[in-house]
Parts: C-alpha cells; structure tokens; sequence
C-alpha cells in the first residue's frame, strides 16, 4: 500500500522551503504512479510551456497529470502582482511570446484533453494586460480541438472592461475569475485588487454574453467569517456567477500568509450543499479543491442547461 504524502512535502514539487505545519489529518494524498507525471513534465518542457500546477505548488500536481490534465499557464511565469498566498515569482517579466497560443494548443493536442483550461500571470506591464493573447490563444486552441471545452482563468485587468470583452469575444466555453477571498482580507490578501471590481467583471461578462458560463473561487482558511463568506457567495449570485468553487488554502512556503484554520470537510459539504441552494449551476467544494481542479467533472455536471437561465 502507498504511503500517504504531505501534499507540500511532494519532492516533485520542488519547494524544499515549504513549512513544516502540522496539518489536519484529512490533508493526506496518495502518490499516483510516476510513469505519465513525468510525460508531461517532459511535454511542458519540451515545448517551454508553464503551468500554475508548478508556479503555485498545487497540491494536485501529481493527481492531476497522472491523468495528463493541467492547467497551461500562459505570458510568462513572473508575475507583476504581490498577491500574499501565491508564490509565482514577481518581478518584471519577459515580452510577451507570439508563438506560445500555438504551442500551448498543440500542447493540449498531445496530451488529447478535451477540457482545456487556460490561466496568466497578471501583466501590468502590458498595454492591453496580455487581453489579446488570451484571445490568440483560445483561438489557436478552437482550430486545433474544434470540439474541446476552452475554460480561462483571467486576470481582473484592472476594471478595463473593454479588455475583459476581448477574451470572452474569443468565445471560452467557461469564463472564471476568481475573488479568492472575503473584502475585508482584500488589503492582506490581494493588494493590487479590488473586490468590487472583480464582481463587477463577472457581471459584465455575463450581461453580454448570458450563454457563457462564469465561474469563481475562493481559497477558505485565511480567516473569513461564517457570515462573511455567506455574504460574498450572494453577490457572486447577484453577478449572475454560474460555477463556484470552495477549497483549503494552503501555504506554499514560508514566505506566503499562514494558514489561519483548517476547515472540516463536512463544513465543505454543508457549504456545497449551501451554493446549490443559493442557485449555482455547480459547486465544487473539498480541501483539495481548486480552480481547476477536476474542471471537466464540474463542467459535466452542468450538463445541458444554459448559462442564460442562471439568474
């Protein structure tokens, strides 16, 4: 029998920094067989791709590639945000490369996904925030899998709407972003953002096209109230937020924000059970729990209805 892994102590992760926390004792992952891992670390490399499974140390990694799933991490791997729980290196990133959508879509060829998600680095830097890459890159991705399933995960590009409607124009099955946590850890957690200018793109994407899913998460733990994080899951409602998504964040390494509480997993459940009352078409809700983790499952579970009925 397989011995149960730290998710952070993962050596393919690479993150010899990570602290030693005592975690909760549901916080136990099994590693998968290492054959096909290791294909897609090769593929990703060979094709000089990143993926934010590497970048921010997802406990997931080495679940979800052994099942050749990964979320393609696209503009770099330096980020030009401070958000406190990430740990993609900040700094000033290299320019943009005009070449990656394709080799990002030839990437998830090989790899035969069918549910293709696709996330960035914010980049501020840039004069349309890499809201026109985005946009190649969706497209790139329709012409090699015309009948995949395009999920992206974007950037709140600082409130310019106008950027925003470049990506969901390029039509993405899925829109997400996520507000990650509650307004009043806002300046701890996110500086650089706002909360209010996250719902208020989540709403616009839904006003303009109400037949494109939107999706957004949030990482629990960081020491949000009952009330507080009730109260953030009916605006997301309000802006006509489609998928949610509810998982434990855990730290990186030393130099992210601690862990404040580590959250049951029957406390998941009752606020999985709690977004469906409130009117999301899915809700994903477990420790292990991410943006994109299982997004093709979530997805299913939609099944045919139309993002146009969610309000």
């Amino acid at each position: 029998m397989e011995k149960p892994v730290h998710p952070l102590k993962d050596p393919s992760l690479k993150a010899p920094d990570a602290p030693r926390e005592r975690l909760a004792p549901w916080l136990k992952k099994r590693l998968p067989k290492q054959d096909t891992v290791q294909e897609v670390r090769g593929l990703m490399e060979g094709l000089q791709l990143n993926t934010v499974c590497q970048s921010a140390r997802c406990p997931n990694l080495n679940e979800c590639w052994s099942r050749k799933a990964a979320t393609f991490m696209i503009m770099g791997d330096i980020c030009t945000r401070t958000c406190r729980f990430c740990t993609v290196p900040k700094g000033k990133p290299l320019a943009l490369d005009a070449a990656e959508p394709e080799r990002v879509a030839e990437a998830a060829h090989k790899l035969g996904l069918r549910h293709v998600v696709v996330t960035s680095v914010d980049r501020d830097d840039v004069a349309d925030q890499g809201a026109e890459h985005f946009a190649e890159t969706i497209r790139a991705i329709r012409r090699r899998l015309p009948e995949s399933v395009i999920e992206v995960l974007t950037p709140d590009f600082r409130g310019e709407s106008v950027l925003a409607d470049i990506v969901s124009d390029a039509e993405p099955d899925i829109f997400n972003h996520n507000l990650e946590t509650v307004p009043r850890l806002y300046k701890r957690v996110r500086p650089g953002a706002g909360y209010e200018r996250s719902l208020e793109l989540l709403a616009r994407i839904k006003e303009r096209n109400p037949r494109q899913f939107t999706k957004s998460g949030l990482m629990l733990g960081l020491g949000e109230g009952e009330d507080e994080l009730l109260e953030v899951l009916r605006d997301l409602r309000k802006a006509g937020v489609d998928i949610l998504t509810l998982g434990q964040y855990l730290r990186p390494s030393l130099a992210q924000l601690p862990v404040e509480r580590f959250i049951p997993p029957e406390e998941f459940d009752a606020w999985d059970r709690r977004g469906r009352e409130l009117g999301f078409l899915a809700v994903a809700a477990g420790p292990f729990v991410r943006s994109s983790y299982n997004a093709d499952e979530v997805y299913k579970a939609l099944g045919t209805r139309s993002g146009a009925g969610s309000r």
